[in-house]
């Protein structure tokens, strides 16, 4: 089932009380152009054997919007998250670093990244850095990097401490 256009503006409802969240300053304005890109992109997910299309669309240091979809394969371990997808592109395009991320699935509540995905996340992430999860009835929850992926492995922790 698409996402009706214009679900994010207006409908949402938070289901946890939002934490001050420093760092680039994402109104609803911008929260709901990542939404909109999720959703248009979540139509082109590849999901035939568990029907679960997700979308993520994420907005990057160089001011663009970079899209994932979810691509499953029938071996399974094989296939890709939206939010890699997403992460690819932007790492493609010359970008490294997440201002936020809006994830978008149809779940009964707001679809979260898996753990690899936070993982993924957080690579190019600071800890403060904006995680939205939708639903297709627009339920929203907010996180920052920290809150979804607490004590995350980090390149200072690897012996040269340096990033790649």
């Amino acid at each position: 089932m698409p996402a009706r256009e214009g679900n994010w503006r207006g409908s949402i409802r938070i289901v946890r009380s939002e934490k001050v969240i420093t760092g680039p300053y994402m109104d609803d304005s911008m929260i709901a152009a990542l939404f909109d890109a999720a959703a248009k992109v979540r139509q082109q997910a590849h999901a035939p054997y568990s029907g679960f299309a997700v979308g993520a669309a994420l907005r990057a240091d160089d001011g663009q919007i970079y899209t994932g979809c979810n691509v499953e394969n029938a071996a399974y371990p094989s296939g890709t998250c939206a939010e890699q997808g997403a992460i690819s592109a932007m790492v493609a395009a010359g970008a490294r670093r997440i201002e936020a991320i809006a994830v978008l699935g149809d779940g009964t509540r707001p679809v979260t990244p898996c753990g690899a995905c936070r993982q993924r996340i957080s690579e190019f992430a600071t800890a403060t850095t904006m995680i939205v999860a939708a639903n297709l009835a627009g339920t929203q929850t907010r996180f920052t990097c920290a809150e979804l992926l607490p004590d995350s492995f980090r390149a200072d922790l690897l012996p040269n401490g340096k990033r790649g």
